[in-house]
C-alpha cells in the first residue's frame, strides 16, 4: 500500500503532466490529420465498396484532439475505423492510455475483475478441462492469467503483448513467460506450442484481424482451441446509445467484427466453432458508462498534457458540480445495468460482447 497522501498524489500527477506537455504540444503543432491513413473505399474484410458511415465521434475517454469515423460495410456488416490511425497516430493515442499517466487507472480497472476472468477460463472447461499450456494474447499486465490459474491450477499460462505490461506480468509472476511484440511476427517461433490461445478484447485493436487469426492458427496445436471474445457491433445498445456506447472506444478500436463473419473466417482457416456465447461475456456497464461518458464530455477531467494549459478554477468547479448532479443518474443506470438488463441481455439483443470457442482440426 502506498504511503503517499492524496495531496501528494495530485502534486505528483501535476508535475508529470507539466513535464509531458511540451512533447504533446510539439506533436500537435502540425495538426491531427497527420495521424490518419488515407481513407479506404472498400471493406477490409470482404472488399465490397458498399460503405456507409455508422458513427462520427471524438476521443471520449482521454479527450485527446481529433475526430474519428466508423464505416459499416453493407455487404458483410463489418464496422471499421475509416480513415484509420496510422503508426504515428497509434503511438500518439495509445500513449498514456494503458501506461504512463493511465497505468494506475487501467491497472485498478483490470485488476479488480477477477470474477469476469474466472468466467472466461471456465468457458474452456467443457472443451478441454486440463490444458497443459495456454497463451493469452493481448494479456496486458496478466490479470486474466493470475485469475485463470485458480480455475486451472495445472495449466501453465504465458502472455503476449506489444507493451511493457507483459514484462510486468512476468516479473509479478502472473505469467510464466511474457512474449513482447506483435503476435503475427512472433507466431513462427510459437508454432503448435499451445493447447489454448485466447484473445480477450484484442482483435478489435488490431490493424489486421485476419493476420492475427492466422497467427493463432499457427500457435495452436492440432486439436487445441482458440478462445476469442470481442465487442458485438450487432448489439442493440450500439444503435440505441450511439457515440456513448463504450465498446466503440475510439480511436483505439479499429475493427468490430460481426459474429457471423468471424465464424466463417475461422472455418476457412481450419477451425471448428464448438461454442458461441452472448449472455456470458456481457459486461453490465452500458448505461452507467454512457452516463459517465456524456457527463465527462460536458466537463472534462482537470488537466492533461495534450491541453495547451491547465484548466482554471471555474472549469474545475463546473466538473465537480456536473458529477455531483449526476449521482442519482449514475445510481439508476447501475441498477438498470445489473438487475434489469443483465438477466435478459441476450434475449433482448443487448449483449455487448460475444465469445467463440474454436477447435483447430
Amino acid at each position: 500500500m502506498s504511503n503517499e497522501t492524496p495531496g501528494a498524489d495530485r502534486a505528483d500527477r501535476a508535475a508529470r503532466v507539466a513535464a509531458l506537455r511540451p512533447a504533446y504540444q510539439a506533436d500537435l503543432a502540425d495538426g491531427v490529420d497527420r495521424f490518419l491513413a488515407p481513407r479506404r473505399t472498400t471493406c477490409p474484410w470482404c472488399r465490397s465498396d458498399r460503405l456507409t458511415t455508422r458513427l462520427r465521434t471524438t476521443d471520449l475517454l482521454q479527450h485527446k484532439p481529433g475526430r474519428f469515423v466508423l464505416d459499416r460495410c453493407e455487404a458483410c456488416g463489418h464496422t471499421f475505423q475509416n480513415p484509420a490511425l496510422n503508426q504515428t497516430g497509434l503511438e500518439f493515442y495509445y500513449r498514456d492510455f494503458y501506461d504512463g499517466l493511465g497505468e494506475q487507472r487501467m491497472g485498478g480497472t483490470f485488476g479488480g475483475r477477477t470474477g469476469m476472468y474466472r468466467g472466461r477460463a471456465e468457458s474452456m472447461l467443457p472443451h478441454d478441462p486440463t490444458p497443459k499450456n495456454w497463451l493469452d494474447v493481448g494479456t496486458g499486465h496478466g490479470h486474466f492469467c493470475a485469475a485463470a490459474r485458480e480455475v486451472l491450477p495445472g495449466t501453465t499460462f504465458d502472455g503476449l503483448d506489444f507493451t511493457d505490461g507483459v514484462e510486468i506480468a512476468e516479473r509479478e509472476g502472473r505469467v510464466e513467460h511474457g512474449h513482447r511484440g506483435a503476435f503475427p511476427e512472433l507466431a513462427r517461433d510459437l508454432t503448435a506450442r499451445y493447447d489454448v490461445v485466447s484473445m480477450f478484447h484484442y482483435l478489435e485493436h488490431s490493424t489486421d484481424p485476419d493476420r492475427e487469426l492466422r497467427a493463432a492458427h499457427q500457435a495452436v496445436r492440432p486439436g487445441g482451441h482458440l478462445l476469442i471474445e470481442v465487442p458485438d457491433p450487432e448489439s442493440r445498445y450500439a444503435r440505441l446509445l450511439g457515440r456513448w456506447w463504450l465498446p466503440w472506444l475510439q480511436p483505439q478500436h479499429l475493427h468490430l467484427v460481426p459474429v457471423g463473419n468471424l465464424r466463417r473466417r475461422l472455418t476457412e482457416l481450419g477451425f471448428t466453432v464448438v461454442a458461441e456465447q452472448h449472455a456470458e461475456p456481457h459486461d453490465p456497464v452500458d448505461l452507467l458508462a454512457a452516463v459517465w461518458l456524456a457527463l465527462d464530455h460536458i466537463a472534462p477531467r482537470e488537466d492533461a498534457p495534450w491541453l495547451p494549459e491547465p484548466p482554471g478554477a471555474l472549469r474545475r468547479v463546473l466538473r465537480t458540480s456536473v458529477l455531483l448532479a449526476g449521482i442519482p443518474v449514475f445510481l439508476a443506470a447501475t441498477l438498470l445495468d445489473r438487475f434489469a438488463v443483465r438477466p435478459l441481455s441476450h434475449r433482448l439483443g443487448l449483449s455487448n460482447a460475444y465469445r467463440l470457442v474454436a477447435r483447430r482440426e
